[in-house]
């Protein structure tokens, strides 16, 4: 069976059938492929074994991110939590798995690597010489209850009682796509990222977004009188709102300015007619996280992730680099955590 290369961003079939497709997400927008590419120069490219012309029937999207300090690869899809590839069968998924691996060993790129939001399955991965690189925990909120449904499904102590301490200490929010709202937004995420002992995104990355995403984007800022205490961004594809980033300041925590926002973004997923709030996903070695996504009542499941490559594992060499990276980020100051960011980000998605 044959399988044609498109561009997502200029095919207009691309668009319909990412809307119509039940496992379509976020990430499979050509809004979120085009701040891909704006910022980071990475080629967006879908595979289809739909011949030219014709309604797409499946498709699995990708981009091949090439770097002279980490390597050439193919990855579905960079800082993307998930992506599932788009089929029907088993037959079309390992047809176009297939097609990339041939890709990649004629190319003698580094690896393959792919991200579904439901698991391959051992036989699939077995087939493709699939092995999982890493995996995480990921929590969703079925938003179709009642507004009063899901606030009394809520921990009452970890989630009711924060929001309703928010309100009573007078915490307000701001929602929007302003260069203010940007600018606060991301003094906290240069805090919270300092704190993780990590360099923020490149500020070139939320613009870009913003301006792929206009009204589906959305920055929302808690206050505490004027002092901004905790924001988060939202996406939004017309059936799911993505919760993508969020910070805070650590000195205000006691004041659930993130509960607060999450309820904030939950009510507005509601008012949007959205059935599903994906909180994004968790590494397993951050239980504090995973608990207070798990405190919304929500599904959780596992996303696996999985590469095929020619080279030999590096993941302890991995983890050491990374390691040895974040004592080192922990000491710069605030212009050159920054500029580091502009730097590497390119070079790790």
């Amino acid at each position: 069976m044959p399988v044609y290369e498109i561009n997502p961003l200029q095919d207009s079939r691309w668009v319909e059938f990412v809307e119509h497709d039940p496992t379509g997400s976020v990430f499979h927008t050509p809004n979120w492929l085009e701040a891909l590419a704006c910022t980071y120069g990475y080629e967006p490219v879908a595979l289809t074994t739909t011949r030219p012309g014709q309604p797409l029937q499946n498709g699995l999207v990708f981009c091949r991110v090439k770097s002279l300090f980490t390597g050439s690869r193919i990855v579905s899809l960079p800082f993307s939590d998930h992506c599932q590839p788009l089929v029907n069968t088993a037959s079309d998924l390992l047809e176009l798995l297939g097609y990339l691996r041939t890709v990649v060993a004629a190319k003698n790129w580094k690896y393959l690597e792919v991200r579904p939001a439901v698991d391959l399955g051992s036989e699939i991965a077995g087939q493709m010489g699939l092995i999982q690189s890493e995996s995480f925990c990921l929590h969703t909120l079925d938003l179709r209850p009642s507004e009063d449904a899901l606030f009394r499904s809520f921990h009452k102590s970890c989630i009711q009682r924060k929001v309703q301490r928010a309100e009573r200490d007078g915490l307000t929010c701001e929602e929007g796509r302003s260069n203010r709202l940007l600018k606060l937004f991301y003094e906290l995420l240069l805090l919270t990222r300092r704190r993780h002992q990590l360099p923020p995104q490149p500020l070139s990355w939320f613009r870009n977004l913003i301006q792929c995403f206009g009204e589906k984007l959305a920055i929302r800022v808690a206050f505490k009188d004027r002092q901004p205490v905790a924001s988060m961004l939202t996406l939004f594809d017309g059936k799911t709102l993505t919760y993508k980033y969020g910070c805070s300041d650590a000195q205000f925590h006691n004041l659930g300015g993130m509960p607060f926002l999450f309820w904030q973004a939950i009510r507005d997923g509601k008012r949007r007619r959205a059935e599903q709030f994906d909180f994004g996903r968790s590494e397993k070695d951050n239980p504090g996280l995973i608990a207070f996504k798990e405190h919304w009542g929500g599904s959780r499941t596992e996303l696996k992730y999985y590469r095929y490559s020619h080279h030999p594992s590096e993941n302890g060499a991995r983890q050491w680099r990374i390691d040895a990276a974040r004592k080192t980020f922990s000491v710069l100051p605030d212009f050159c955590l920054t500029a580091a960011g502009k730097l590497l980000y390119r070079h790790i998605g």
